[in-house]
Formats: C-alpha cells, structure tokens, sequence
C-alpha cells in the first residue's frame, strides 16, 4: 500500500509510514455522491475496469478514495485499465493563485501534493479521506507509475539519504605540527611550503 500523506510504499500491516511517520486511518468506501472540491459541480459514480471513483461531468475532476488510490499505485490491472480512459475535458492551465480544495467527505482544506516528489503532478490530498485530480491528472500519475516512477523515486531518496549521511559525517581533524620540535607535516609538503615563500 501506498502511505496517504506522502505516498511512501509501506506494507498494510504497518503501524506507522517508515519515511514520514504518518499512521494509516480506517478509509471510507466510495460513496455514490458528492460535490466537486474544484467546480462544486455534482460528483457521480465511475466504475473502469476493477477500479471506482467519483467523476465531475463539467470539469473532469475524479475523486478517488484512499484505499482505491492504494489499489491504483499497486494494482498493475487497476492502472492498465485507467489508461485507456481518455479525459472528457481538455487539462486546465495552471492558475498563478494557488487554491485549496475542501475534501469530498470531511469539508476541510487539502494539502497540495506533488505525486512521488518528482512527477510534476500536483494533487490535492486529503489524509485517510482520498485524493482530487483535476482533468488529465489521474491519466499523467498512472503513466508515471507504468514508466517506473516510483522505483525512481525510491532511488532518488536512498541517494538523498546517503548524501544526508555524509554530510553529518564529521571531517577528520587537520594535522597540526607536534611541540617538541617533530612534525607531522612531510617532507615534500614542507619543501613545497618553503619553496614558495622564498622564492627558492
């Protein structure tokens, strides 16, 4: 399964999201009815292929619950199914104003989520509730999950750990000379030194 605040692969039997620390909430099963977070449009039932989800006539927008997102990330069948759905409308332009959306079943705002961190995509996300995509967002997400998108974004975070791990570790003390009159600078080192402050 995937984790509903982060979209992290985690495991059902997790208590608790390995990156993020998110818990997994009990989800809601697709209701046949709601408002569009984008249009406020009626929201009716969608069944393609094994996967349901809720559609807006007027701007395209779908709706898709938290445990179906998990089944579309997973399910191979559920996603192959989804790309042969063409988008009735065109995809929106971007708006320069930022929005936030309320969720289909608890009215708060959604968070902005960039899918996988690197996909472009940005959905709105509502934690244990479900996900917003606006039109052509759900065909894009899919296509970047087929691509191996998500295997890309688990090699982009195990580099990003290791460069976080070099980073916190600490450098080595410089060598200094000893008292006494012993150096632990070389010879080599030393004759280079000389050699160019007198010009030697």
């Amino acid at each position: 399964m995937t984790c509903p605040a982060c979209f992290a692969a985690m495991f059902d039997s997790m208590a608790y999201c390995p990156r993020c620390g998110a818990r997994p909430e009990p989800v809601e099963q697709t209701s046949s009815t709601g408002r569009c977070p984008g249009c406020r449009h009626e929201l009716t039932r969608l069944d393609v292929g094994p996967v349901a989800m809720l559609e807006c006539s007027r701007c395209d927008g779908v709706w898709v619950d938290a445990q179906t997102f998990e089944q579309i990330c997973a399910n191979g069948e559920s996603r192959a199914a989804l790309l042969h759905r063409s988008p009735t409308a065109s995809p929106a332009a971007p708006e320069a104003r930022v929005k936030y959306r309320p969720c289909v079943r608890c009215g708060k705002m959604m968070n902005r989520v960039n899918f996988a961190r690197l996909s472009g995509t940005v959905v709105d996300v509502c934690r244990g509730h479900g996900t917003f995509l606006d039109s052509g967002e759900l065909n894009a997400i899919v296509t970047f999950i087929h691509g191996g998108g998500l295997a890309r974004m688990r090699q982009h975070e195990d580099e990003q750990r290791r460069l976080t791990a070099a980073k916190q570790t600490p450098a080595p003390p410089a060598r200094s000379p000893a008292h006494g009159g012993s150096s632990d600078w070389d010879a080599p080192s030393l004759a280079e030194m000389l050699y160019e402050l007198f010009g030697g």
